[in-house]
Parts: structure tokens; sequence; C-alpha cells
């Protein structure tokens, strides 16, 4: 894959650009969706310099930097657009560093804008044993959803790791999975009693009646034996929840962050939670751990006798 930034006179930047998506995406195994994300974020980067009139990636100073992301504010984004501005130049420039075309970052100074802690939508334990028990158990589509809102839950997958998932990919003796998560960083999950026993009902008594003697490698199949859609999950966890008496949006990630936040309530510490959450970086585990502090002390507030 080749990500391109758009800029006729400007070669010396195009070079630096595709060496720099390179390095993303050989060494860091990057998905395709970020490294677009970082070649736009570039291009936008790009203009500004143009219309500075600068000419080398060295006259790109922290000044500058500053003006761009001041310029960013002027133009409508909210901070935590802007942050995610500078994560992609501090990047950058992080590896020209390593490359020693320059000395230093001078993005690296620069603080980020306050964008708030955004806590994500997390169920609590009833709310998710509600919603588990609304999938008829007799219909095979139903079998097939609840199997996958259960294994949802049960590893903490995003919505295109679990539509994904290959009959390879599971172990259910052993009660276990193995996940291909961002960037082709594969993990292995382990998976709860429950799940097993949800995902085993589905493939032995509604897989084969979904398939009609096709085959298909996806352990939860839609029509022709292909894998469900984000859209199809979408579609059917929308249903579900409908149907609940919970009084929250539910979305696919939901149930994902649902599974961090109850097992580091649980005592699970950090390190192990972001291997199964497939993080590379331990610091976008810890918004969980926020989550975690918050429910606790709403349970302090409300039994502790002088809380």
């Amino acid at each position: 894959m080749k990500i391109s930034v758009k800029a006729p006179e400007t070669s010396w930047f195009d070079d630096l650009a595709d060496k720099y998506f390179n390095f993303l995406l050989f060494e860091k195994g990057l998905a395709d969706l970020t490294l677009e994300s970082y070649g736009r974020d570039l291009s936008e980067f790009l203009k500004f310099l143009e219309n500075q009139g600068i000419n080398t990636i060295k006259e790109a100073d922290t000044p500058v930097i500053l003006a761009y992301l001041i310029e960013l504010k002027k133009l409508g984004l909210k901070a935590r657009s802007r942050a995610r501005h500078l994560a992609t130049l501090r990047g950058f420039f992080k590896y020209l560093v390593l490359e020693k075309i320059l000395k230093i970052n001078p993005a690296k100074i620069i603080d980020f804008p306050k964008t708030g802690l955004k806590l994500p939508d997390v169920l609590s334990v009833a709310e998710i044993n509600i919603l588990l028990n609304i999938p008829d158990s007799k219909k095979p589509t139903s079998i097939r959803d609840g199997a996958m809102i259960e294994l949802l839950y049960a590893a903490g997958l995003r919505v295109s790791e679990l539509i994904l998932l290959k009959i390879s990919d599971i172990n259910l003796e052993a009660c276990f999975i193995r996940v291909m998560g961002k960037g082709s960083k594969e993990r292995v999950v382990p998976i709860g009693l429950y799940a097993r026993n949800r995902v085993d009902d589905y493939i032995k008594n509604a897989r084969p009646l979904l398939l009609k003697n096709i085959a298909s490698q996806y352990i939860f199949v839609a029509r022709a034996g292909k894998p469900m859609t984000r859209q199809g999950f979408w579609k059917l966890l929308r249903k579900y929840s409908q149907q609940s008496s919970i009084n929250k949006k539910i979305y696919p990630h939901s149930l994902r962050h649902s599974f961090a936040t109850h097992l580091l309530e649980g005592g699970a510490d950090l390190r192990s939670v972001q291997m199964m959450l497939g993080h590379v970086d331990i610091a976008t585990t810890q918004i969980y751990t926020h989550v975690a502090r918050k429910h606790l002390k709403e349970i302090h507030q409300k039994y502790h006798p002088r809380g």
C-alpha cells in the first residue's frame, strides 16, 4: 500500500513522507486506515507549510507547529481533533530524528490540547446478563446472535475481529481464541465457560442449518457462508438492545469497554488487560482504570457510613 501526500512542488516532503509511511507499514505494521488518517493529517500540515513559504523540514520548528495548531483551532477543529494532528506530527518528527534527518523533535515539547477524559460507555454486570439472555435459544439466527454477543463480551473483541474469526481460530476444549487484531498483530485470548458452551451449541446445532451444505471457513456466517458485516452485527445488536430494559445506548464497542472495566474492577492487572485487548500502548488501556475508579468511588459514597 502506498500513501501519497499530494503536493506537486514539494518533492522534498513527499520523499520524507513516503519513507515514513513505509516505516509505519513494514516496521510497525500499522493498519491501512491508520496510515490513511496519518496521510490526511500530514497533507494538511504540508499545505500550511506551503502557505508559510517553508521549503525545508528543518524550518518546521516548534513555533511553526504551534502556529499550525492555532490555525486548526481558528478553522473550528475541536481539541480532540487537534490532539490527533499533534500526535501525527510527533510520530513523524520522531521518525526524522531516528533517521538522523533532524537532531530534535520540535513537536515533542508541545502539550496536547486538553480534551477532557471521555469515559467509554460501560454496562453493568446485571445489564450484560439482561442483554445476553434476550436472543431466542431455538432459532438458528438467534443462537448465532447470542453466541456472537457472548463472545464479544467474553474476549473483549472489536467487531472487525469477531466477524472475521475462523473455525481454525477457536479452541473450545482449551477455551481460547486466536485473534488477528489491528496491524495484523495476533493475540491469544481466553474465553469463559459461558462463551465456550454458547459457541459450541451454535457450531453444532445452528451453523449447519445456516450454511445449508455450503462450506465456509468463518465461524459466524450470514448468507451464502459469508461472514457477517459490521453493519449487520450493529443492526442485530441494536435490535436486542431495543428489546431490553436497559436505559443506555448500546454500541458494539460497549461490550469491549465493559469487558475491560469489569476485569479491572475484579482485580485484574492492567498489563494483562492490555494484552487481552491487543493495545500496543498501555496508555490506551489506562482509560479503563478511570472508569473502574469512578465506579468504586460511587460504591464508596453510597455504602460507606461516612462516604
